[in-house]
């Protein structure tokens, strides 16, 4: 188990990406803080986890706020004694087009997407350096590719690309960094993305058809990668944002 004891954060972690990263972390013997909204599919997650006599703990609060952030630290180290790395997997859309979105979803979409990376980063960083572990962002191709009506998604997904690459400089050697860029992955969240298409489950095929792997992505797709980035077998990667896409930026 190449994570065995180490202790890690993991946002959004209650569905999708985040969910699946979460139990492959704990199958590779990480102990984990788990965090979403949701306070019944976090603990249904917990369920999982303890039930399968993994060390866990889950912490249900919006990461788009600072405390819920400093709240999460806080409860590794007073349980688990130790941070080892965090996984900044929480994210929404917020749709819409710059004249068409909210002031306040234009907000919340930086707040989830982006500035709860900042925040987790800010109050994890002091006890990760003395692990010498690691950061993890599950940004998005959206980082490097612009779809329809995605403006605040896109922006704050570059926005994280661009703050790894910063904290990579600035905490090497200590802590590495990295951002895993995933492209169309089947989760609740490509089908809220769809509906800013006229017929959501054909743009949802026809992504899937454009990938030369001609699948979409699924969930443990993702975890894998986490995994990889979490373990010394990444040891010499740092600042690296890395698409896993099934091929679909090479086709485009």
């Amino acid at each position: 188990m190449i994570l065995k004891n180490k202790v890690f954060i993991i946002t959004g972690a209650t569905s999708g990406m985040g969910k699946s990263i979460a139990l492959q972390f704990a199958k590779e013997g990480a102990i984990l803080v788990i965090n979403g909204r949701n306070n019944e599919r976090g603990n249904e997650v917990l369920e999982i986890l303890l039930g399968n006599n993994k060390k866990a703990l889950f912490v249900q609060g919006d990461v788009g706020k600072p405390a819920i952030n400093e709240k999460l630290v806080k409860c590794a180290l007073e349980t688990f004694g130790r941070l080892d790395g965090i996984i900044a997997n929480a994210g929404i859309l917020g749709l819409g087009k710059i004249t068409d979105i909210s002031i306040n979803d234009w907000q919340h979409t930086f707040d989830t997407n982006f500035n709860s990376f900042f925040y987790l980063s800010k109050f994890a960083i002091p006890h990760i350096i003395k692990q010498k572990g690691v950061i993890i962002a599950n940004a998005s191709i959206a980082a490097f590719k612009n779809f329809p009506n995605h403006p605040a998604y896109c922006a704050s997904k570059a926005a994280m690309v661009s703050l790894v690459k910063q904290m990579a400089l600035d905490y090497g050697p200590n802590i590495r960094v990295n951002a895993i860029c995933p492209g169309p992955v089947d989760t609740p969240l490509i089908w809220d993305s769809a509906k800013a298409f006229d017929q959501p489950r054909e743009a949802v095929n026809a992504v899937k058809e454009s990938t030369p792997l001609r699948r979409l992505g699924s969930p443990e797709d993702i975890a894998e990668l986490a995994v990889f980035l979490a373990s010394e077998k990444s040891s010499w990667m740092t600042g690296s944002a890395i698409t896993i896409d099934g091929g679909i930026m090479v086709s485009h």
